[in-house]
């Protein structure tokens, strides 16, 4: 290979990884609003338990279960980037529709718009994350994948700063003077006041959303061929031989490993405001314990690209977060106040190896399967759906209340992705 053909091979690998960190960004950006959103809705739409806010991930995320296989059909018509360029579109639609929600205050409406949020969502995550995955070699695609993250929890971290200040600001006093309201008419007035603040940041957000669409659209993002395997001998070989995406057992596993961690991963940014607020802290102040989450999963990533794969491998890392999960979650239960906070903000730590490594681990091997695979990986996201809303329920039954709740959902969550990791460790080793 010439020199030229070199560097136009490297300069076209840079813009194709920035490209796809926009993205990344873009996942963060509006996923982790939900941290702000889940405490606003029940506050403007006067919901009554933790199970009705928590429909909020329920909608988000259950766009994915029902999206990621039709997803991958959709990619095969229109190629990666205009798929990528239709799902900014599906995403700025779902903000429109939080326009009208909030003018007639309807929370069915809300839950509308950002299951279309999560559908368009689907779309660009059930191609980006194999894009990035086989962009390069696998052995690496978590450290790929961790600049990624890198990327998404950013602006993660950044999101529900933003949207807190402007929506819940003044928190604990539009509560108090709801609380405090005369009349009916007095309160609807309160909530409707509230209710319209998110019109003009949904409103900005659906006019970016397009603009990317059309850049990313006449882009010069390449097409890649997820067919063509990328990695050894003994992979191809194994994919060569199956006749169906139901033979590959670390896809199947995979599947439950992402709907175990992405259920994990929103307990820990979503619900800890929730969370803080039943330990005692006020709204103004819970508003940003999602942040602290984000942040810490940011450090994390920072960790996995320095020592990934070049000290540990993906399965090793993979290991040590599900034992630091499980360890934090005994935390959260025993310890009270800044310190169970802190506990549920530093899972995000403890996070950050997984879906780096979940998802690679999955798709290893599977050769032609590859985009079916990936859109079944896609699928687990709904654990962000289910596994907040059993917490929700549980959390509601007196006897047995927020803090045993939580460490009943997290707990298996955390022990299947160790048993994950130390299933696909034996695996990588037999394959070597």
């Amino acid at each position: 290979m010439s020199t030229t053909s070199t560097a136009a091979n490297k300069g076209s690998y840079t813009t194709s990884i920035l490209i796809i960190g926009m993205l990344f960004f873009i996942f963060g950006f509006v996923t982790w609003l939900n941290g702000a959103l889940i405490p606003f809705l029940k506050l403007a739409c006067d919901l009554k338990t933790d199970t009705q806010a928590f429909l909020v991930t329920f909608a988000f995320y259950m766009a994915y279960f029902f999206l990621a296989l039709p997803s991958s059909i959709i990619l095969e018509k229109t190629g990666f980037k205009n798929g990528m360029a239709l799902g900014l579109l599906v995403m700025a639609l779902g903000s429109v529709i939080f326009i009208p929600a909030a003018q007639s205050r309807s929370f069915a409406l809300f839950l509308t718009g950002l299951f279309v949020q999560g559908a368009g969502l689907s779309l660009l995550q059930t191609a980006s994350n194999p894009y990035i995955s086989v962009i390069g070699p696998i052995e690496s695609a978590a450290q790929r994948i961790s600049i990624m993250g890198i990327c998404n929890k950013i602006a993660g971290a950044l999101s529900p700063i933003i949207l807190g200040a402007i929506v819940l600001k003044g928190a604990n006093e539009i509560t108090a003077q709801v609380a405090n309201a005369q009349s009916a008419m007095q309160k609807a007035e309160l909530l409707d006041n509230l209710a319209a603040r998110v019109i003009t940041p949904y409103t900005v957000m659906a006019v970016i959303l397009a603009l990317l669409a059309l850049m990313i659209q006449r882009s010069s993002l390449p097409e890649i061929n997820l067919d063509e395997n990328e990695g050894n001998s003994a992979d191809t070989a194994l994919s060569a031989s199956r006749t169906s995406v139901f033979q590959f057992p670390n896809l199947l596993m995979g599947v439950l490993g992402i709907f175990c961690f992405v259920g994990a991963e929103v307990m820990a940014g979503d619900v800890i405001s929730i969370y803080g607020q039943n330990l005692g802290f006020s709204l103004d102040t819970a508003k940003y314990f999602t942040t602290f989450t984000l942040l810490a999963m940011l450090l994390g990533y920072v960790i996995g690209i320095v020592t990934i794969p070049k000290y540990i491998s993906q399965e090793t890392s993979l290991k040590y977060g599900a034992i630091l999960g499980i360890v934090l979650v005994a935390g959260a239960y025993f310890l009270n106040g800044r310190a169970a906070v802190t506990c549920i903000a530093l899972l995000g730590l403890a996070n950050a190896p997984m879906w780096p490594a979940i998802f690679p681990l999955g798709i290893r091997g599977l050769g032609r399967f590859t985009k079916i695979g990936s859109a079944m990986l896609i699928m687990g996201i709904a654990g962000g759906a289910i596994i907040p809303l059993i917490y929700g329920s549980l959390s509601d039954d007196e006897n047995i209340g927020f803090r045993l709740a939580f460490m009943l959902t997290l707990l298996p969550c955390y022990a299947y992705i160790l048993f994950f990791a130390l299933k696909e460790g034996r695996r990588a080793r037999f394959f070597a």
